[in-house]
């Protein structure tokens, strides 16, 4: 996943949500184009305890990683060809980028992508989208498989509160 535009003070939030839904749904790593090293550090911890493989990196040269990437890529806009009709293009990559933006997002990515990806025509979080998207193309076992390095695992239950610890 690549977060375009963080605005620390800001976007702070909601980047932390982008990055803890890209490794609940299956994600590998999130690539921040800006450093936020409170963001860093929540996403970590969360790693720490929940397990990975996760990392989230700082690369500002993002127009390079969109360009030199060797699969495929999705932006992640209200705008684009309906995610439907791009999933199952995408779902058997051996590595996919998707693009969720802070900020406005620079006209340029638009063309360096290999799609540009809309779920639904009403406008709502890019939280949402990116579930949305990771959920159609890892399916929901990505949700519920172990997580290496775990320390904490949370055991369903239908009221309450059930951790186990780890190792």
């Amino acid at each position: 996943i690549l977060r375009l535009g963080h605005r620390p003070r800001r976007d702070k939030r909601m980047t932390t949500h982008v990055c803890l839904t890209a490794r609940a749904f299956g994600a590998r790593r999130v690539i921040l184009s800006v450093e936020d090293k409170k963001v860093q550090a929540t996403v970590e911890d969360v790693v720490g305890r929940f397990g990975g493989p996760f990392e989230i990196i700082v690369d500002e040269s993002w127009r390079q990683r969109l360009r030199e990437f060797p699969g495929p890529s999705i932006h992640l806009t209200m705008y684009g060809t309906p995610h439907t009709e791009v999933v199952g293009e995408v779902q058997e990559a051996e590595e996919l980028l998707i693009v969720v933006g802070a900020e406005k997002v620079p006209g340029d990515v638009y063309d360096l992508v290999t799609h540009n990806v809309a779920v639904g025509n009403q406008p709502h979080s890019e939280v949402a989208a990116l579930a949305t998207v990771l959920y159609e193309v890892e399916g929901p076992e990505a949700l519920v498989a172990p997580r290496e390095g775990a320390r904490l695992v949370i055991e369903p239950t239908e009221r309450g509160k059930r951790v186990r610890k780890q190792g």
